[in-house]
């Protein structure tokens, strides 16, 4: 059976990083651990940060693998990592980071779900304040 696109598992809440740079090694690490990715994939979500930046506005960043990379997702999955203080992200601030990796084109739609659930400036800002891993999760549970 496949696993769940979100397990509470694949949730950090209150994290401390210095840098986008550790920030993907995060977020890509644990869709590692947690057997979504073997570990080149992270090395491609480095590579497509090089190549464009993953910020998307409102203190969110979202990084994923690049094209080539989709021969290293085994199932579709994705991080949250809800950052303590906000790190600078090409000159932006962060303070969501939701690393993704799908399976053929599912990142597509896993993208566009996200998306529509942080376009809501009030739901943003009850992600950005969420007090809990189990409360981070209730706001994306739709996504897959």
């Amino acid at each position: 059976m496949a696993k769940a696109v979100l397990q509470l598992e694949n949730i950090l809440h209150g994290e401390n990083v210095q840098s986008k740079e550790d920030a993907i090694q995060t977020v890509g690490g644990l869709l590692h651990k947690n057997g979504y990715v073997n570990a080149e994939y992270v090395n491609k979500m480095m590579e497509r940060e090089e190549l464009t930046s993953t910020y998307m506005g409102n203190f969110l960043a979202i990084p994923h693998g690049t094209e080539d990379a989709k021969k290293e997702v085994i199932e579709s999955g994705i991080t949250i990592m809800l950052l303590d203080q906000p790190i600078d992200w090409d000159g932006n601030e962060v303070k969501l980071v939701i690393g993704i990796a799908g399976k053929g084109d599912e990142h597509l739609s896993i993208l566009s779900n996200i998306a529509i659930t942080c376009s809501e400036e009030d739901t943003l800002q009850q992600i950005l304040n969420a007090g809990s891993k189990e409360e981070l999760m209730s706001f994306f549970n739709e996504v897959e």
